[in-house]
């Protein structure tokens, strides 16, 4: 078994190695090396890294996911390999390996049953190697198929365990799964078994059913990365492999977003999910359906609310400029949302906002900003004013995009709308902000738009003016009453002690 089982054992070693189908090739395999930082298909990944050397934090408990049976384990028996029994006895010594897999082990004690989980792993080990060719492939029969979905059910579709209340998933390190040697190579042979060609979808849809797929849905909550790496590639290929499941399956992934955003607020596995769904709505079909507009609205939209956004916002963000770049209407809803969930007390959030923001208002036309143009600019003169310099200093960025100042909403065309709004507080960070750079950005922006419109410029200067005088009439009118009410509490007291 040695021999036969080392390009295998090179490729999945205990320390996490796994293949890796990107999302975007679904004909191709990848054997990419990982420890057990696990792997991420985009960059930046706010859950990429999982090991840190900066801080020393003390290890949490570990709570097992419920995996092992409280049965007493019958002593595995050692099995031919199938590449030296003939065909003809083949699929029923595969169905018995089956079998011999679907023992499941207890790994909180790493001494019990030392031969036994070695058995099992050597065994999965088995059955990947020889599913890895076309050849072994035909071994994929609907006679076996309800075999090969027990197996793997019986492995990965478990209870996960609870999380403490002081788990903060962007300080905390995740706790691994302790049974990852056997469930690795289980997801490895799901795996080959989901992309084989031998797998006729519309025989295999009654053992990959759609509770297979809820559990798996679930299953992204794991703290591991490297199970939710999986995860990721196999709920995509089980997506674009089975077309009747497509609706249940966004049903489902909406329904977390749901829990996460109005109930706990706590989820391993949103950046992964937003991950799927951003290779799922590139292929949505135009005109755009009601079904997917509304999924923008009710579940991508309120991502944004939640405190933890940062872990994820890049995936969400990619989500939402491909609803843009489909259909500009999605813009209106889109911008709404994000005003309404705009993070004021995290300057480094409102920053991420800003950058997604660009990238929407880039995509967007006159049409969607003659609807919207009313909550943006009164958000965007907030921003400019911000107390924090580098909101207010990205904000000014957003002029140095020639797109948004040729053509865009920053544009002479829509100056009219725009500098009424925004002239205040930029009139104020020019005249001497702190911050020598929002200094000089906002006066470059004040002349831009003397050059637009210099009688526009005049006017909106001129009511600036008479709205500051009106405010500091307001003001030296309230100063003036509480020195009045000073006057007579301080000529009461002295009466008073007279």
């Amino acid at each position: 078994m040695k021999g036969m089982l080392q390009t295998v054992k090179r490729k999945l070693s205990t320390n996490g190695e796994h293949m890796n189908i990107g999302l975007n090739s679904p004909d191709r395999m990848d054997v990419d090396g990982g420890g057990t930082k696990g792997t991420r298909n985009v960059g930046n990944s706010p859950t990429g890294d999982v090991a840190r050397s900066d801080v020393s934090l003390p290890k949490r408990e570990r709570r097992r996911s419920f995996m092992a049976r409280n049965q007493k384990i019958q002593a595995l028996k050692d099995l031919p390999h199938l590449k030296d029994t003939s065909m003809q006895r083949r699929e029923a010594l595969f169905q018995q390996k089956l079998e011999l897999c679907s023992v499941i082990f207890n790994f909180d004690d790493p001494t019990s049953d030392k031969r036994g989980k070695d058995l099992k792993r050597q065994t999965l080990l088995e059955l990947v190697d020889y599913v890895n060719n076309p050849g072994g492939q035909k071994i994929f029969t609907e006679s076996l198929m309800p075999d090969i979905m027990a197996m793997v059910s019986v492995n990965i579709c478990r209870a996960l365990p609870p999380q403490t209340e002081d788990f903060d998933p962007e300080e905390d390190e995740p706790v691994l799964e302790v049974s990852w040697s056997h469930l690795q190579v289980v997801y490895e042979f799901f795996l080959r078994f989901i992309v084989s060609g031998e797998v006729n979808a519309k025989v295999a849809k009654k053992y990959v059913d759609q509770k297979f797929c809820l559990s798996i849905i679930d299953l992204f909550d794991s703290e591991d990365p490297r199970e939710r790496d999986y995860l990721k590639t196999i709920l995509h290929r089980v997506y674009g492999k089975f077309m009747s499941h497509r609706s249940f399956i966004r049903k489902a992934i909406s329904n977390v977003f749901y829990r996460f955003v109005y109930e706990t607020e706590r989820h391993n596995g949103v950046g992964e999910l937003l991950e799927i769904l951003g290779s799922i709505i590139n292929g949505f079909a135009m005109p755009l359906k009601a079904e997917h507009l509304q999924f923008l609205v009710r579940a991508l939209v309120p991502l944004h609310k939640p405190k933890c956004v940062s872990m994820y916002h890049q995936q969400l963000s990619y989500c939402i400029t491909q609803y843009v770049e489909k259909d500009p209407d999605t813009a209106v809803p889109i911008i709404q949302g994000i005003v309404k969930f705009w993070p004021w007390s995290c300057s480094s959030k409102q920053v991420i906002f800003l950058n997604e923001l660009e990238e929407i208002l880039e995509l967007m036309g006159s049409e969607q900003l003659q609807k919207v143009h009313k909550p943006l600019f009164n958000g965007l003169a907030k921003w400019l004013g911000s107390q924090h310099f580098q909101v207010s200093e990205r904000s000014l960025f957003l002029w140095n995009n020639e797109h948004l100042v040729n053509n865009g909403c920053l544009s002479k065309q829509h100056a009219h709308l725009i500098l009424p709004v925004i002239y205040g507080p930029l009139h104020r960070n020019s005249l001497g902000h702190w911050n020598t750079t929002v200094e000089g950005l906002a006066q470059n922006v004040l002349k831009l738009y003397m050059d637009y419109d210099m009688a526009l410029y005049d006017q909106c200067a001129k009511e600036y003016s008479l709205k500051e005088q009106a405010m500091a009439d307001i003001k030296g009118k309230e100063h003036e009453k509480w020195r009045e009410i000073e006057s007579m509490a301080a000529s009461k007291a002295s009466s008073s002690t007279a």
